[in-house]
C-alpha cells in the first residue's frame, strides 16, 4: 500500500501532516530553521515523524515508532519508504 505526502513546499511552510492507511496512522512535524527571514535553511531543516496503528488520534495512542529526515525530496521518499514498511 502506497503512503501519500505532500509536497515539500507544504513542509517548508512549516505544516504538520496526519495520514492513514488502514489502522496505521502517522504524524509528520517539519523543524524548520529559516536562512534568512524568507528563505528556509533545508540543510537545517528536518522531518520528525512518528506511526501508531489503532482508531485513535494522536493524542490518545502509543507511538510504536519515530524517525527523522532531511527536508529534502530524497529526505521525504526515505520518510515514505520507512512509513510503508511499518504499514
Amino acid at each position: 500500500m502506497e503512503i501519500y505526502l505532500p509536497t515539500l513546499h507544504w513542509f517548508a511552510m512549516k505544516n504538520p501532516f496526519t495520514g492513514s492507511a488502514g489502522d496505521f496512522r502517522f504524524r509528520a512535524v517539519p523543524k524548520v530553521t529559516m536562512a534568512t527571514p524568507k528563505e528556509v535553511d533545508f540543510e537545517q531543516s528536518f522531518i520528525e515523524v512518528e506511526y501508531w496503528h489503532g482508531p485513535y488520534c494522536y493524542e490518545k495512542s502509543e507511538m510504536e515508532g519515530k524517525e527523522s529526515f532531511p527536508m529534502s525530496e530524497e529526505g521525504r521518499l526515505s520518510m515514505r519508504h520507512w512509513l510503508e514498511e511499518h504499514i
